[in-house]
């Protein structure tokens, strides 16, 4: 249904207008009662699924990624959708608009989106708001910082959303690897990253000692475009700041291979979907070997189809996430991971 007739109706439109369609839809169909159907037509209930990743348990390895629900309004009716976690966000402590518009490009030869919204949200505080609701499915709060605020400043943006979220969310995902915030991308760098993770964690340990609970588990999401030296700096960082885990990959600033019309591909921004699936898996396969599996990796990256999921948990991914693969091929997509997963184990 998703395939021959709810998307080339979507298709139609311009790419961020049919995001924001969509997102109505749902909400509206949920608020109808719809709810159980979705969950009929895409969960798969079954505890060989379960997996225990950094101290907590998710009903299953797939997961929506950052950037669907930027605001946290929408992730208990996004699970109805089979999802074993949602991620929110990129999050900012102040709101703002993001990039000028048009910023966000279907290539539909490649099955792939390039996007440069440019952390656009209503702020980190108004998404607090929003997660004080009750979580039907574990959730992941990414944080990043404001494009007006200097990298030397960067560290006190991401303790603010820190701090905010910090009794809404189950894990935190260190967002310094979009290429649409101007100079975002220097805080990968492994003096600066150092120290803002450890900054971080020193955060952590402060809240839940005063709030009597666990820490929580912090990543850090990085770029599919670093070398293999830089990953190497990734893993010694992950080392010394002992923060969770990774998630691998975010977009990409290549254009390597790809058949849409030049003027489409040339637009700039990050760049998702299938012709990233390659190097998604790469870097997660060198950081799962040359860290010997020491912490546990997400995996995201042009996962449009089972095997791609199965190729990612291969390599070394703990969990996965999809995004573009879910815009081109619906909710189908959820299941048929899921299934692929337990055949496997059949």
């Amino acid at each position: 249904m998703y395939k021959f007739l709810v998307r080339p109706l979507l298709f139609l439109l311009d790419a961020e207008t049919a995001h924001h369609f969509s997102f109505k839809a749902i909400r509206i169909l949920s608020k109808l009662g719809f709810g159980p159907l979705f969950r009929k037509l895409y969960l798969i209930n079954d505890p060989r699924l379960e997996r225990k990743v950094f101290g907590l348990k998710f009903k299953n390895p797939v997961g929506l990624a950052a950037g669907f629900d930027k605001d946290a309004i929408l992730y208990n009716e996004l699970s109805n959708f089979g999802f074993g976690f949602v991620e929110i966000g990129t999050l900012t402590p102040k709101p703002q608009e993001g990039n000028p518009k048009k910023r966000l490009f279907r290539l539909l030869e490649d099955e792939a989106i390039i996007n440069r919204m440019g952390f656009n949200n209503k702020g980190v505080f108004e998404a607090a708001e929003q997660l004080k609701k009750k979580h039907k499915v574990l959730i992941g709060g990414n944080i990043g910082k404001n494009k007006v605020t200097d990298n030397d400043d960067a560290v006190k943006d991401y303790l603010i959303c820190f701090e905010a979220l910090f009794e809404h969310v189950d894990y935190f995902v260190v967002n310094v690897s979009s290429p649409n915030t101007p100079g975002l991308r220097e805080l990968q760098d492994k003096e600066p990253l150092t120290n803002l993770l450890k900054k971080l964690r020193k955060q952590n340990a402060k809240f839940a000692k005063k709030m009597g609970s666990k820490e929580k588990p912090i990543l850090l999401k990085i770029a599919p475009d670093l070398s293999n030296e830089q990953l190497l700096d990734i893993v010694d960082i992950v080392k010394v700041t002992d923060i969770s885990g990774i998630i691998a990959t975010n977009t990409t600033i290549s254009r390597k291979g790809l058949k849409s019309h030049l003027i489409q591909s040339e637009e700039k921004g990050g760049l998702s979907g299938k012709p990233l699936t390659k190097r998604s898996t790469e870097v997660i396969r060198f950081l799962a070997e040359k860290s010997g599996k020491a912490f546990p990796i997400i995996g995201v990256g042009g996962i449009h189809s089972a095997e791609d999921a199965l190729e990612k948990l291969e390599a070394g991914a703990d969990l996965i996430q999809l995004y573009t693969g879910f815009v081109y091929k619906g909710p189908t997509l959820v299941k048929k991971i899921n299934k692929a997963i337990l055949n496997q184990k059949s």
